[in-house]
Formats: structure tokens, sequence, C-alpha cells
């Protein structure tokens, strides 16, 4: 028989750890073995290393699929999908590219995740560490 508590179970929380907002994929190469390869000065920028899980959305095709991060050369501008996943994103396209990671009920309460938005060129326009919800566009729309 399994001892009984009567105290709360607290699970742990999947949690947004860090993203890469709107970045433009620069290469596909269905030949590759797989993963996703950004530059590296992105990947610092969102707390993310090499061979961690990363989730990708593609905003123009609607696709999405999640694999692992490898390193390209600081400042290339480098965003490249490899492998399968290249049927799924390509040159152009604008993904998103986040990572979760779980968390305590106390530290899921205090946490606030990394959030890059990128500019034209795969450059950094900002890291921050919270978002504004939707359905809002402009500045100083919303709330």
């Amino acid at each position: 028989m399994f001892p009984v508590s009567s105290a709360p179970v607290r699970p742990n929380r999947w949690m947004l750890k860090s993203k890469i907002h709107r970045a433009t994929v620069t290469h596909a190469d269905k030949d590759y073995e797989g993963s996703l390869t950004l530059d590296k000065s992105l990947l610092e920028a969102a707390d993310i290393i090499p061979y961690e899980a990363v989730y990708i959305w593609n905003v123009t095709r609607g696709t999405r699929f999640h694999t692992y991060a490898m390193e390209a050369e600081p400042g290339s501008g480098v965003v490249c999908i490899n492998g399968a996943a290249a049927h799924l994103a390509g040159p152009g396209d604008v993904v998103i590219i986040a990572t979760f990671s779980w968390l305590d009920e106390a530290a899921a309460r205090r946490h606030l995740p990394r959030v890059v938005l990128m500019a034209p060129g795969n450059v950094i326009a900002q890291v921050k560490h919270s978002e504004r919800p939707g359905p809002y566009h402009g500045p100083g729309e919303g709330p």
C-alpha cells in the first residue's frame, strides 16, 4: 500500500526559457545530418548552448518542429535549417526559435524568459525579459 499524504503535490512547470523572435533563415541543407546551425552571437544572446533542444516555429509557412542547436561563426548571421527539417523551412522564411526549462513552482512564479528580438539581416535589435501579449502590434498599443 502507498503512503497517503495530505500535503498538496506541486508539479514542476515547463516554462519558456528563451526565444529568438523573427530570425530569417539563411540556408537550408537537406543533406546534412540534422539540427539548426545558429550564429554564436544569437546563441549567447538567447542563452542557448550547442546541442540544446530547440523548438522552431516557422512564421512564413506555419510549420513547427524541434531539433537541437549547433554553433556557427559569431557575427555571421547564419540561421541554417539542416536535415529533414529543411523540408519545413527555407531561405527567407521568418522563424521563432524557443527553448524551455522545467522549473519548480517557486522558481516558475519568479521566472522571466530571455527574449531576443531580431532586426533585418539577423541583427539583434533588443534583448529583454518580457513580452507584450497580442493582439497589439504598434508601439503604445495595448497594456
